[in-house]
């Protein structure tokens, strides 16, 4: 089958229609840019919805693959190996954890914190405390118990009935989280900053709040991290940000800068409730993710790394606005580091996949975080250069379509 035939249409074809995507198909990438099969070339600052956090093709992260795959691949958790334990031992370094468990995603992840938050409450305190707080609009995966655990419905539509014991509160609303914790609450869930709800940051009252409450009432705090993680706010993990610890985070996303890998970190007590046998992974911790996630860590870690997360995320931020203003599009830019939400002013609510589009057609690659906010998580290293480009093609977008309007 030769390059012509493997288009669009091919999609149609042989994929389950769960997904929607665009007609270009990228066939290559490096750095902050991609060039499409026809040789058009993008600028990204999509970064695969918040996973290339080196860029593409990073001559670091392409080097671990390769010597790796020169070494081994699997071996399955009936043994460990290498990789596996130098990267959890550099997780355990670089934050609060003091245990790790790999997956492959981060729903899987999460999955696994949501879990290990009922056992750990089922062998301290009895099977009654079981119940779990999240909130509305926040997304924690695609499984039955994460989706459930969401706060979205219509990605639970149609698969009912949903895991039990799960109650949701209104997000930076700690009146709501009140109302709803009780003797028999396990957990509280929560994004430090909703991702898929809209780039909405929480407010450090909010997350120290919550953590009062999991206190007073024996709950574990767990931080969804796998988008706010590996760098992207400027710090490596944003509840260093907040000055607010968690009992369990789940990390993916950038944690492998396109590769796929998560992780669930947390204490060593808690981690207690998870013995032999009661959850894995066949996947979870091969060689090959780890060592590239142990590449990505080492270089996002370093100072000056997450010091130039602040320098693009300014650049970038004052860009978006300076569009906005000139064609009343964004009412403000929010979020931190290089995961920034472009909010749509009133005139032009629910057109966010309208810009995502124009986008593409001048040559740069944003996101959408539901239909009012255009989401930007660009690669940690990316050129100021690139940022600039991609500023101007997206200024080029914005003005067609206002010409459009207007014609």
């Amino acid at each position: 089958m030769n390059r012509q035939q493997v288009d669009r249409s091919l999609f149609d074809e042989v994929m389950v229609p769960n997904y929607a995507p665009g007609n270009m198909i990228p066939v290559r990438g490096e750095g902050s840019r991609v060039w499409d099969q026809e040789g058009r070339e993008f600028v990204d600052l999509a970064g695969g919805i918040a996973v290339t956090v080196l860029g593409h093709v990073h001559p670091g992260l392409v080097g671990a693959l390769v010597d790796q795959a020169n070494k081994l691949w699997h071996l399955s958790n009936v043994l460990t190996n290498e990789p596996a334990l130098k990267l959890a031992k550099t997780l355990c370094d670089l934050t609060f954890a003091e245990r790790v468990f790999f997956a492959n995603s981060g729903g899987e992840a999460n999955e696994a914190a949501f879990k290990l938050a009922r056992r750990y409450a089922w062998e301290k305190f009895g099977p009654e405390k079981n119940e779990i707080i999240s909130f509305r609009n926040s997304f924690h995966g695609r499984t039955l118990f994460t989706v459930s655990v969401g706060g979205q419905p219509k990605y639970l539509e149609g698969f009912e009935p949903a895991p039990r014991g799960i109650g949701h509160a209104n997000f930076n609303d700690l009146a709501s989280v009140e109302a709803l914790i009780s003797e028999r609450t396990c957990a509280i869930v929560v994004e430090p900053i909703q991702g898929e709800g809209g780039i909405v940051p929480a407010t450090p009252e909010f997350l120290q709040g919550l953590r009062d409450l999991c206190d007073k009432h024996d709950a574990l705090l767990v931080f969804d991290e796998v988008q706010s993680g590996v760098g992207r706010t400027g710090h490596l993990y944003a509840y260093e940000m907040y000055g607010v610890v968690p009992d369990i985070l789940s990390t993916a996303k950038s944690l492998g800068g396109g590769f796929p890998i998560g992780a669930m970190l947390t204490t060593a007590e808690v981690a207690a409730s998870l013995g032999v046998g009661t959850h894995g992974s066949t996947y979870g911790g091969n060689p090959l993710g780890c060592a590239v996630a142990q590449k990505v860590l080492d270089t996002v870690s370093q100072p000056e790394i997450l010091k130039g997360v602040k320098a693009r995320s300014d650049r970038l931020r004052a860009g978006m606005m300076d569009i906005g203003q000139r064609y009343g599009v964004f009412s403000e830019v929010r979020g931190f580091g290089l995961l920034l939400g472009a909010v749509l002013t009133e005139s032009w609510q629910g057109r966010a996949k309208e810009l995502l589009n124009a986008g593409i057609e001048e040559g740069v690659m944003v996101l959408i975080a539901g239909p009012n906010v255009i989401r930007l998580a660009p690669s940690l290293i990316i050129p100021e250069s690139d940022v600039d480009e991609a500023l101007l093609r997206f200024d080029r977008a914005v003005k067609k379509l206002c010409s459009q309007a207007a014609g």
